[in-house]
């Protein structure tokens, strides 16, 4: 059974560099020197990664992908994907393999697990309080250096959406953006001109009065609402009547997320999603 998420595609050269980087990390230039010590060479052993508590999985193929690293023999059966919701005490990777090569990658397959983890179920949290409306929700750019295609894939495992991955997915035009090129309508006519055929020019507007001037000239695809109370993101929605994509941003939270998307938006960016998310309790518990 694949261990991804049915509905969000993750790379697999992304994977192996992330858990070899954190083996690398973890196991130093001496390697497990307590399991060396203390297991004898060839011990067998057998493991159960458990959820101890409730939440949206996330992470498990790269805790395969650890355990593999250090014994590609290793049998693993996998008790859900990636993407479910689950119950505490719930069942998720079953391990058998060599006793040291388990112990080696432990902490790793469950530093990724329960950190991924949390990122999906802080996603499926925002999806479920905005559900009532056709806003949906995204993270952003603030991801831990390193693990942004990772995190990214969390949030997909959770229901909510990606926006860009890079300064080179999309043109966003931020406020100093606009104080640099000085104003409006000179950042956009600047990137229209530059900008590919594919490539969508999102600005950021801080008040109602920039949004009308991004209006006026008409060379946006998408307008950022910055730090806008709901009651000014409502008439911002009016302003634009269908005309562009309109997104919600700016210190955007759990609490306060339902009364921004009954603005109207069609998407709330919020960095806290990777950023604050705490991390899922899962636990490895050995069956010898």
């Amino acid at each position: 059974m694949s261990l991804l998420c049915p509905d969000a595609f993750l790379s697999p050269l992304a994977i192996e560099e992330a858990v070899a980087r954190a083996l690398e990390e973890d196991l130093g230039r001496a390697g497990d020197v307590t399991s060396i010590a203390t297991i004898p060479d060839g011990t067998r052993g057998a493991a159960v990664m458990v959820a101890r508590k409730a939440g949206v999985i996330a992470g498990l193929p790269m805790a395969a992908a650890a355990f593999r690293k250090l014994d590609p023999e290793v049998e693993i059966k996998g008790h859900v994907r990636d993407g479910a919701t689950v119950a505490p005490k719930t069942a998720l990777l079953t391990i058998a393999g060599d006793a040291r090569a388990l112990l080696g990658a432990e902490r790793v397959a469950l530093n990724f697990v329960g950190h991924l983890s949390g990122i999906a179920t802080a996603a499926a949290e925002f999806v479920r309080r905005i559900a009532h409306t056709k806003a949906r929700v995204c993270c952003t750019r603030k991801t831990t250096p390193g693990l942004r295609a990772l995190q990214k894939y969390a949030v997909r495992c959770g229901g909510g959406f990606n926006h860009r991955f890079g300064l080179d997915d999309a043109i966003l035009i931020k406020d100093n953006h606009i104080a640099v090129a000085g104003g409006v309508r000179a950042v956009l006519e600047r990137a229209k001109a530059a900008a590919g055929h594919l490539v969508k020019i999102e600005i950021e507007v801080d008040t109602l009065e920039q949004l009308q001037t991004v209006l006026d000239v008409g060379l946006a695809d998408v307008a950022l609402l910055d730090n806008m109370d709901p009651a000014t993101m409502k008439k911002a929605v009016a302003m634009v009547a269908g005309r562009l994509v309109i997104e919600a941003s700016g210190g955007i939270t759990l609490d306060s997320a339902k009364a921004i998307a009954e603005s109207g938006v069609d998407y709330l960016s919020s960095g806290a999603i990777t950023h604050s998310s705490p991390n899922l309790d899962v636990g490895l518990d050995i069956e010898m």
